[in-house]
């Protein structure tokens, strides 16, 4: 078990979350703020040109990435691809430059990612042996990751690619608010495979890398098969509202773009999590169902 963990984006989901799960087991953490620090345990950083100061990773014994805005806000215009592109890669390039520089001295290195690395590929099992896909998505990720891997070959770096995580407070907030208001029903089709965690799985699978010292890419998604009418039925269910809404393919490009549409919501891609199952990584919600509840 680590002595000393950095987190960066500690504030989003689940940075506060994987905070929490590690100073309950006595883990002590260093939190990298874009704001000025105002407890002890945090370190400012990027709100200025200054680079991160190597000396605050010095001594921990991993440091896990988790920056970069919401992939569930909609539309995806030119401004907001451009939040998306920085709010990752600007961090982790700051990180790995602060990691290279420590040398052998480093620590490990467990930088986000996202399961969009994939794009679509119908009728696919899709492991972490897959190739990178074709989408603004899957592009982003493979700058992101290209940013992590500058680390250096002294630094473990372990390639978090999550897929979205199934939570009232996560990607799913626009579907919850449709099913709540009646208008819930199938997304085009409604039978293209949609990877997804839940949140409690998702600091799980992040504390097992690390313990583990699994290195390279790493699908973080639930081992069960699940379409989008799937998850749409359980949300449905569970809020007692009708799911019967059809939202056509072209409306949807209409409104949220293109890019959004085809990497997010029609996108079909079976990303299974072979790395983290043969390293011996246990499920707690294997089902949409079950993660639903627990979500919710």
């Amino acid at each position: 078990m680590p002595r000393r963990v950095v987190v960066s984006g500690a504030s989003g989901l689940v940075g506060s979350a994987l905070v929490a799960s590690l100073r309950a087991d006595g883990i002590e953490v260093t939190r990298l703020v874009r704001r000025p620090a105002q407890a002890p345990d945090e370190v400012e950083w990027l709100t200025d040109t200054r680079p991160l100061d190597p000396a605050v990773l010095a001594g921990a014994d991993a440091v896990v990435n988790l920056n970069g805005a919401s992939t569930g806000r909609f539309p995806w215009t030119a401004a907001y691809r451009s939040t998306l592109l920085w709010s990752r890669i600007t961090p982790t390039r700051a990180i790995a430059r602060a990691l290279r520089a420590l040398g052998r001295e480093a620590p490990a290195f467990l930088s986000a990612s996202a399961v969009g690395y994939y794009g679509s590929a119908p009728g696919a099992v899709i492991d972490e042996d897959a190739p990178r896909g074709e989408s603004f998505l899957a592009d982003l990720c493979g700058e992101w990751e290209s940013a992590a891997l500058g680390a250096g070959e002294h630094t473990r770096v372990t390639l978090l690619r999550t897929a979205p995580i199934v939570h009232r407070d996560g990607v799913l907030t626009p579907l919850i608010l449709l099913t709540r208001a009646g208008l819930a029903g199938p997304i085009g089709r409604g039978i293209q495979v949609w990877p997804w965690i839940s949140l409690d799985d998702e600091v799980r699978a992040i504390r097992h890398v690390m313990e583990a010292g699994l290195e390279g890419p790493v699908n973080l998604a639930a081992p069960t098969r699940t379409t989008a009418n799937d998850l749409g039925f359980a949300i449905a269910m569970t809020l007692d509202r009708p799911f019967v809404v059809r939202a056509p393919v072209w409306a949807m490009r209409l409104v949220l773009g293109r890019d959004a549409t085809d990497a997010v919501l029609t996108a079909d891609a079976n990303v299974v999590p072979r790395r983290l199952e043969a390293s011996g990584f246990s499920f707690r919600h294997p089902t949409i169902e079950e993660a639903w509840r627990a979500g919710l």
